[in-house]
């Protein structure tokens, strides 16, 4: 256990965050003695996995927990499936460029999302029409309410748009693996026509290493490497709608960008809706908005999670003000 722990290479938006105490998690087996002593000594506390949606504050109390649990393995395989355990605390871009250099097809859209396997669930990450959610077949996690390992299947997780059981628990379960269920069968997801058009343009087969490389070029095009220029990816949720709602809105502004929702209402492009607004690109202080996608904020210099959350309710109250359409922040506030 260390005091003082400097969480700024933890966390995307790189501020500047010091945990009061951290603890390294490299193995399951260590969570029921140290959720003991949390609860002992009444400390709060917190997962913290790569930091690539979180916003973090200057000072963390308590514990702040490091998921480090690595590895990854095909546990069964079947006529129709093949199931892979892996660590929560595998990078996930790793894992995925794995899966395609195993020729383990279905998670190739997911290509270049930052974070590690463990949160994927929680989140239920997605990109170009496909959810994490669709290949998972059980998660594997500590209860911490009632001090036992508990296995929840797909099901149980209740995976929704970037929803899951997870969120609606917050710590009350900690991710320590996640089994993959990958069909034999792939069939290529190319809903969205940027990565249909990218491939045809480039005279690609949709195959899943043509579709990882594509994504990558995409994301790559689009999102800043936070290396480089501190982000978390998409801020806030696409916000759905209900197809009166969307028809009202279409009709004041035709160039709308929506997409259908599976449970037939419209999803609305967020980044669109804030650079009508006029926010693309803008800088107010040590943070702002991404020149080439409204959805994405980034810090530029000693940002702290105060200036983005303060620039977050502005993009808020302007495209609630044009639109009628609340926004929902994606990354979790700490």
């Amino acid at each position: 256990m260390i005091s003082n722990f400097s969480l700024k290479e933890r966390n995307t938006f790189g501020f500047d965050s010091q945990a009061e105490l951290a603890d390294e998690i490299t193995s399951a087996d260590q969570l029921p003695a140290l959720v003991q002593y949390i609860q002992e000594k009444q400390l709060a506390w917190r997962i913290l996995g790569g930091g690539s949606n979180a916003i973090l504050p200057a000072q963390l109390p308590g514990i702040t927990l490091l998921m480090n649990i690595l590895g990854q393995e095909i546990t069964n395989s079947d006529e129709t499936h093949t199931y892979l355990s892996v660590g929560a605390g595998v990078q996930w871009h790793a894992f995925v460029r794995w899966t395609i250099e195993q020729d383990f097809p279905g998670l190739e859209n997911l290509a270049l999302i930052p974070g590690t396997v463990g949160a994927a669930p929680i989140q239920n990450i997605g990109a170009y029409g496909v959810e994490v959610g669709q290949y998972i077949d059980s998660v594997q996690a500590f209860d911490v309410q009632t001090q036992a390992f508990v296995t929840l299947t797909q099901e149980a997780c209740r995976f929704a748009y970037r929803d899951s059981y997870f969120k609606h628990h917050p710590q009350r379960l900690i991710v320590t693996k996640v089994v993959f269920k990958l069909p034999k069968a792939w069939t290529p997801q190319l809903q969205y026509a940027e990565l249909a058009n990218h491939l045809s343009a480039s005279n690609l087969a949709p195959s899943p290493q043509n579709i990882f490389a594509a994504v990558c070029a995409i994301r790559k095009q689009k999102l800043p490497d936070p290396k480089d220029l501190g982000n978390v990816g998409s801020f806030f949720h696409n916000p759905i709608v209900s197809n009166a709602q969307y028809q009202s809105i279409a009709a004041q502004f035709p160039g709308l960008v929506s997409y259908p929702d599976a449970e037939g209402k419209r999803k609305l492009a967020a980044g669109w809706l804030i650079d009508q607004c006029g926010f693309k690109g803008q800088r107010f202080g040590a943070v702002g908005v991404y020149e080439k996608q409204a959805l994405v904020f980034v810090n530029h210099s000693n940002g702290t999670a105060q200036d983005i959350l303060h620039l977050a309710k502005q993009i808020e109250n302007a495209v609630l003000d044009q639109f009628g359409v609340q926004l929902q922040i994606e990354p979790t506030i700490f």
